[in-house]
């Protein structure tokens, strides 16, 4: 009996730090419901025009050569949507160092599920928008957002195995890597050299204070600062900065950012983040130019038909050809559960639509498909869930 209960405390205090993890990220999904919501019924109400004059009033910070001048908008996608990258970063990290991704079996899952999620909603957006306008909006469907999704699986309490969590969760974080992959090389602008090489060498010196045993939090933060500096005037988008910042972040120090830097990202930046980028006029202000609807018709046929279909189509194919094996305590019918929420892109869809289609009609039509697809997605994949779990 004491051998059972000391076998319990050990999985206990194991699984104590995902669980933290998930309770956040689930109540976090609750808040940007909210905050997006906020946004959208401000955008069409008699004060909408407050809503735009709100979010592209300018604000300059610095003195004379170092100052930088961007909307507030700006502010918040560009500065402290670059602590959320940071964050995604050391999850990463920490994920292939002790979580899901640290073993290549238990890794291979996750990680030909996510393949699948990114490639077969990118190829269904080109298709339905090839040679057209919003042909650059291809990866706005390939993200999923880890807060939504997690709230979804929460609203079904404990019936939903860990295995289950755990895969979902892995799955989003390959996920958000391969998105990161996509801004650095696909919506990155001219390169600025000396302002990049100045980022570099702030990464590198935050990888040399890392082997040398450096954990004050004060130095990794005057080095991000440079770095992100350096990248926002390289014409690299700025938010790359936080996630290679991230990953020369020693091990002894990882944990603590993270718990430092986790409430405040869930409950204050990505919140900013959905009622900086939500608001869209939909009864007055929905302009339909060229490609419009196709946009729209792109983002949602790619986070709805694209991710269930991929996610679930490449891990058959794994489990079947013994790649992997699927997580405890869970069927198919669970795996095209989850692959259904999956399809909720929101924040790094917004994040990626901004990228690429700046502002105007395109993002917002990006915009309208991204809510219809998420919300959609969610309740299918809650309903198909609740039936089968």
């Amino acid at each position: 009996m004491a051998l059972k209960d000391s076998n319990s405390s050990v999985v206990n205090r194991i699984l104590a730090p995902f669980n933290r993890f998930a309770a956040i990220e689930s109540a976090s999904g609750l808040v940007l419901i909210g905050c997006a919501v906020v946004a959208l019924i401000w955008a069409n109400s008699p004060w909408g025009a407050t809503y735009g004059s709100l979010w592209h009033m300018p604000i300059k910070l610095g003195v004379r050569d170092l100052s930088i001048d961007m909307s507030l908008q700006h502010w918040v996608n560009d500065a402290l949507m670059v602590i959320f990258f940071f964050l995604v970063g050391l999850e990463i990290k920490r994920e292939l160092l002790i979580g899901e991704l640290a073993s290549i079996r238990s890794a291979l899952l996750p990680i030909v599920a996510a393949i699948g999620g990114i490639v077969v909603p990118a190829a269904i957006y080109s298709v339905i928008n090839r040679g057209g306008p919003g042909a650059d909006g291809w990866g706005i469907p390939m993200a999923t957002d880890i807060a939504f999704s997690l709230a979804v699986l929460g609203l079904l309490g404990s019936r939903v195995p860990l295995g289950l969590k755990v895969f979902l969760t892995a799955l989003a974080i390959v996920d958000d890597l391969g998105a990161v992959l996509v801004i650095a090389l696909f919506y990155t602008a001219e390169i600025s050299l000396s302002p990049l090489l100045l980022s570099f060498g702030a990464v590198l010196l935050s990888y040399l204070g890392g082997r040398f045993g450096m954990r004050s939090p004060w130095f990794y933060l005057l080095l991000g600062i440079v770095a992100w500096y350096g990248m926002l005037n390289s014409g690299v988008h700025a938010t790359i900065a936080g996630v290679l910042m991230a990953l020369t972040i020693p091990v002894r120090v990882l944990g603590n950012f993270e718990h430092a830097l986790h409430k405040p990202v869930a409950f204050l930046i990505m919140p900013l983040f959905a009622l900086a980028n939500s608001g869209v006029d939909i009864f007055g202000g929905l302009e339909r130019v060229e490609g419009a609807m196709q946009v729209a018709f792109g983002v949602i046929a790619g986070l709805m038909l694209g991710k269930s279909i991929g996610i679930t189509l490449f891990s058959f194919v794994a489990v079947k050809f013994g790649i992997a094996a699927l997580p405890s305590s869970t069927n198919w019918k669970s795996i095209y559960g989850v692959a259904w929420i999956a399809g909720i892109g929101f924040t790094m869809s917004l994040f990626v639509g901004g990228l690429a289609f700046g502002s105007g009609a395109l993002l917002d039509w990006a915009k309208i498909g991204i809510f219809a697809a998420s919300l959609a997605s969610g309740f299918i994949g809650w309903a198909i869930l609740k039936k089968h779990l």
